[in-house]
């Protein structure tokens, strides 16, 4: 495994975290983590996305294949960045079990497509997938900290989120997880590593299902009590007039 890689990735994710605590120094630790998780969400979507589509080979039809250069790059960057984001969870105690959970078995699936030296294609896959919504969680986040959430760009980035989550961590990813599952060529513990993340995508997909339920909900709320108000003030401005004109 290259572990030169990933201590240098580790370090260097931690030097832009202090970077930021410098840059930031009146915004607090997490606002800085943030910051480091939202440029890690962009550089490796980027980068797993041109393994994925350009570099091959293609995850659907390749699982548990040797890992290239370019597969092996990519992941330690992203486990380099885990570590450090795992570490920093632990330390602050912000995240709950299911994301420590989710946090352990990504560093654990990484780490075991590089120490075997295969199923970088499929792992390389399930990666782009799972950060691909990490970017808007974060805009999300720092619109709330602005006071910007509740507006229409805080709405659009939650359908934004939804959308992909549901379309490509959980539609596009069931077929993903079909197709490792029934590779003759990946290994017994990749496929088991396989149905663990498969499992966390849909206990995350139920909270954000909840979640989506519970804003429409208070939005059409909103709506309706909007909508009988601006009723009620209609219907009373004839008799206001009408007593004006009396007057």
């Amino acid at each position: 495994m290259p572990v030169l890689e990933v201590i240098v990735s580790l370090i260097g994710w931690f030097c832009l975290y202090m970077l930021f605590l410098w840059i930031f120094s009146h915004r607090g630790a997490e606002w800085n983590c943030r910051l480091v998780t939202l440029s890690h969400g962009i550089l490796i979507v980027l980068l797993t996305a041109y393994v994925i589509f350009i570099d091959g080979p293609w995850p659907l039809t390749h699982a548990g294949t040797e890992n290239t250069e370019l597969q092996t790059f990519a992941l330690t960057v992203c486990l380099g960045y885990f570590f450090f984001d795992l570490g920093w969870c632990i330390c602050y105690h912000t995240e709950g079990p299911v994301m420590l959970a989710h946090h352990a078995a990504s560093i654990m699936g990484i780490l075991l497509a590089l120490l075997m030296g295969v199923s970088g294609c499929e792992t390389c896959g399930v990666i782009f997938g799972s950060e691909i919504t990490n970017p808007l969680l974060q805009t999300r986040w720092f619109l709330r900290r602005v006071g910007l959430y509740d507006s229409l760009l805080g709405d659009a980035v939650d359908l934004l989120f939804i959308l992909l989550f549901a379309t490509i961590r959980v539609g596009v990813g069931t077929a993903m997880f079909y197709c490792e599952l029934t590779s003759p060529r990946t290994t017994l513990i990749m496929k088991l590593g396989g149905v663990v993340m498969y499992g966390l995508a849909w206990v995350f997909m139920v909270d954000i299902a909840r979640f989506g339920y519970r804003k429409s909900r208070g939005k059409y709320i909103k709506w309706l009590e909007n909508h009988k108000l601006k009723k009620e003030i209609d219907t009373q401005k004839p008799d206001g007039h009408s007593e004006k004109s009396k007057e």
